[in-house]
C-alpha cells in the first residue's frame, strides 16, 4: 500500500512539475537559501551511538550556518524546514515531504539538507555529498554504508513504473537544476577538504527530499557518528564551527558562480546597442542576430585567451561571449541551432569540464 501511494505521489508530482524540477529562473540569483535539518521528532532520531543522536547535530549544523549567512550575506533570507526537534508526520515519506513543501513555498532558489553519517565499519569516515540521481550501489560494506544509512529516504526503484517516471525525472533535471545542484555538492566538497576532511565525493542517489524540491539541492553528510574521532570532532564546538564555517563558504562561492553565469541579469542584459551599428545605410534597422546554443566551459571577471591551457583540449576552439555582472566573460564551445545537438556536445565537454552546461546565444551575448 505505501509503495503504490508514493507512486502515485510520483505521478502528480511529475503532472505539477513536467519539465523535472520547473526550472524558473535560478539564473535570477540566490535570494532565498533553505536550510533543512534532516530527520527529528521522536519518531525519526535518524542514526545515534553512545547517546549522540544525528537529529540533534544536523540541527545545530544548520542554525550555526543559517547564522553565518545571515551574518555576511544579509542579502539573502535564510529559511529552516526546523528549528526545534521536531518531526512532520508520522510517516517518513510525508515527513520528507512537507520538508520540500516549506521550501517550496519560500520558492528556495538553494536547497541544504544537513545529515550525519554511520556504519557498521568504525572505520569508515568522511565527507560526502549528494545530490539527485541514481547510480549503482557501491559493493563492499564501508562504501555501502551511505546506502544503508538512507535506505528509507530513497525512492523504491525497484517499482518498474516508478522507476521509469524518476529516471525521466533525473534526465530532464540534468539541464534544469541538476548543473546547479552538482555545482554547489563539489564546492561543498572542496570546502570540507579545505577544513582537513576525508572527502568521500559528490554521488548521486534518488533521494525522496530531493525528488520533491522545485531548486536546485544537495544532501550532505557531515561525518561518522560511529568513529569514535569523527563523533568527537563533530560534537565538540570547534568541530561544529569548523562544518558550518566550510559549508557557508561553498554557499558563498556557489552565489557567486551563479550570478557569473546568469542568463538574466536584471534590467542590464541587453545593453543599449551604438545607432550606427544597428542601422545600415539605408537607415532600416538591420535584423536581429540568429539565436543558438553553445556550451560554456568557464567565465571570468577578466579576458582570457583563447588558447590558455585552463582551455585543456578545446584551447583554440573557444569563443568569447559577454553578459553583465561581475563574471562578465563566458567561454563557450560550439554553435547549434537544435538543443538536441548541444546536449551530445555537452555530454562530450562534461568528460573535461564536469559544471559546463547549456547556454542561449545571440550574436556575442548570452541570453535568456
Amino acid at each position: 500500500m505505501r509503495k503504490s501511494l508514493f507512486t502515485l505521489l510520483l505521478f502528480a508530482l511529475i503532472a505539477l512539475f513536467p519539465n523535472g524540477a520547473m526550472a524558473e529562473n535560478i539564473a535570477q540569483g540566490v535570494r532565498v537559501i533553505v536550510i533543512d535539518a534532516g530527520h527529528g521528532g521522536p519518531k525519526f532520531p535518524g542514526a545515534s551511538y553512545k547517546s549522540v543522536y544525528e537529529k540533534d547535530l544536523n540541527l545545530q549544523i544548520a542554525l550555526k550556518l543559517g547564522a553565518l549567512i545571515e551574518k555576511h550575506l544579509p542579502q539573502i533570507k535564510v529559511v529552516y524546514t526546523r528549528k526545534t526537534d521536531k518531526q512532520f508526520s508520522e510517516s517518513l515519506t510525508k515527513d520528507l515531504q512537507a520538508r520540500a513543501d516549506i521550501a517550496n513555498k519560500a520558492s528556495g532558489d538553494l536547497f541544504i539538507s544537513i545529515h550525519t553519517n554511520a556504519a557498521q565499519s568504525r572505520s569508515a569516515r568522511g565527507v560526502e555529498t549528494l545530490i539527485m540521481g541514481e547510480t549503482p550501489l557501491e559493493k563492499n560494506a564501508n562504501e555501502r554504508a551511505l546506502y544503508d544509512n538512507n535506505q528509507e529516504e530513497l525512492i523504491d526503484m525497484s517499482n518498474e513504473k516508478t522507476a521509469a517516471i524518476v529516471r525521466a525525472y533525473i534526465q530532464n533535471l540534468q539541464f534544469t537544476y541538476g548543473e546547479y545542484s552538482e555545482a554547489m555538492a563539489r564546492l561543498v566538497q572542496k570546502h570540507y577538504v579545505k577544513s582537513g576532511r576525508h572527502n568521500r565525493g559528490v554521488k548521486r542517489q534518488p533521494l525522496k527530499v530531493l525528488y520533491a524540491t522545485d531548486m536546485p539541492g544537495i544532501l550532505t553528510e557531515i561525518g561518522f557518528l560511529s568513529n569514535d574521532e569523527e563523533r568527537a570532532y563533530m560534537t565538540s564546538e570547534k568541530g561544529q564551527a569548523a562544518i558550518a564555517q566550510a559549508l557557508f563558504n561553498a554557499v558563498k562561492d556557489y552565489t557567486e558562480f551563479v550570478q557569473g553565469t546568469l542568463l538574466v541579469e536584471g534590467d542590464a542584459i541587453y545593453e543599449q546597442a551604438d545607432p550606427e551599428e544597428t542601422e545600415g545605410k539605408s537607415g532600416q534597422t538591420v535584423a536581429q542576430a540568429e539565436t543558438f546554443y553553445a556550451v560554456q566551459l568557464i567565465a571570468s571577471t577578466k579576458p582570457v585567451s583563447l588558447k590558455d591551457r585552463q582551455f585543456k583540449s578545446y584551447r583554440g576552439k573557444v569563443e568569447q561571449y559577454t553578459t553583465s555582472g561581475r563574471f562578465k566573460y563566458k567561454y563557450c564551445v560550439g554553435r547549434f541551432t537544435d538543443r538536441k545537438q548541444a546536449e551530445k556536445k555537452l555530454a562530450e565537454v562534461k568528460k573535461e569540464f564536469k559544471d559546463a552546461f547549456i547556454v542561449r546565444c545571440e550574436g556575442t551575448r548570452i541570453v535568456p
